[in-house]
């Protein structure tokens, strides 16, 4: 969710602006699929639906990270001193994550119905500063990680050749990908000692590099596909011929191998047809996609109030799975649930006071 910082004008033209907009997007489309999914009981036609859906969406935060390195990776980058760096971030994200958990907190207790009495807001307040507010609070400590170890990671950017980081991204994948694909075949437990690269780091480094790979549009379109029907093969494996307990949302992860492919291609696909995507030329759409990719953190915070306000009824009708197929529910609700947060963040930042609160 790193900015730029060129003007609209420039960023419309430019990759992490399509990017963006279309991460959060995905970011959405998938927690529009998770209720179907984590329903107690759903017809299997329902199940599916919400499977491919969030097949499709599984790149959103790879995405988000891989941007995030891609811009803050930068070789003239390098001489930009730490305590800049940090306090740039600091003022960043401090404010909004003290104001978007102090809504989390009063909307849990909203929807739970909570009595609000002062254990109960000691609890919260404790699980809001060190589990996260709600349920999509865990990306923004994962930035919060990332952006801690940016100073580092430029280092090793700025000294090291491509061999170097091409090794510093096979040695991510195998450890993340390979050997727990490999204990999944095999059902014997492999010492992970060994790779210490273990988290998204992989995902932030690719973004820089990534940027300086030619790829031919014809692997590209297979590398979609492949790990698309994949994930969908996996999902299928793993809960009906298998059933493994525990572990049949394995290929729903971020860090398997099939989502590090896809998001690999995506991100690709992006950056070589950012110029040429539909509504490129027309003005009103890419005044919605600006709007959209320079607020992509407000409507992350926000966007789950208002996916839940449309399940529950609180907008005078009830949009789920339980009154719509999810098969034109899911894509529906995703995007009114994208319009309705852009809304409401765009009549926010007109109070100077929220504008500086939201993010």
């Amino acid at each position: 969710m790193e900015k730029t910082s060129l003007d609209a004008s420039q960023r419309s033209f430019i990759p992490d602006v399509l990017i963006r907009t279309l991460a959060i997007t995905l970011v959405i489309l998938l927690h529009a699929a998770n209720t179907t999914l984590k329903a107690s009981s759903v017809p299997v036609a329902y199940w599916w639906s919400a499977v491919i859906y969030k097949s499709i969406a599984l790149p959103c935060v790879p995405l988000f990270v891989m941007l995030s390195g891609a811009l803050l990776l930068k070789r003239t980058k390098l001489d930009e001193p730490l305590r800049v760096f940090l306090k740039k971030r600091v003022s960043r994200l401090g404010l909004p994550i003290i104001f978007w958990s102090t809504v989390y907190l009063i909307w849990a207790f909203f929807v739970s119905q909570t009595p609000i009495t002062w254990d109960n807001l000691q609890r919260g307040i404790l699980y809001s500063l060190f589990g996260g507010a709600y349920y999509h609070f865990w990306f923004i400590y994962l930035i919060v990680g990332l952006y801690l170890i940016t100073p580092i990671l430029r280092v090793i950017i700025a000294h090291g050749n491509m061999s170097v980081i091409r090794y510093f991204c096979l040695l991510w994948f195998v450890g993340v990908a390979v050997v727990p694909l490999i204990e999944l075949a095999t059902g014997h437990t492999l010492n992970p000692i060994a790779f210490v690269l273990s988290g998204w780091e992989g995902y932030f480094v690719l973004g820089w590099y990534l940027k300086r790979v030619k790829v031919s549009l014809a692997l590209l379109y297979s590398a979609l596909i492949a790990s698309f029907s994949l994930t969908i093969f996996g999902v299928w494996v793993m809960n009906y011929p298998l059933s493994v307990m525990g572990r049949n949302n394995f290929f729903f992860d971020y860090l398997t191998a099939n989502v590090i492919i896809c998001s690999i291609a995506l991100f690709l696909f992006l950056l070589r047809f950012h110029r040429d995507w539909p509504g490129s030329n027309h003005a009103t759409t890419r005044r919605i996609v600006q709007a959209i990719s320079s607020n992509t953190l407000p409507i992350f915070m926000l966007h789950v109030i208002i996916l839940e306000s449309f399940e529950r009824g609180f907008f005078g009708f009830t949009l789920s799975y339980a009154t719509v197929h999810p098969l034109l529910e899911i894509p529906l609700i995703t995007l009114l649930t994208l319009f309705v947060t852009l809304g409401l963040i765009l009549l926010m930042r007109k109070v100077p006071l929220l504008n500086k609160m939201i993010g």
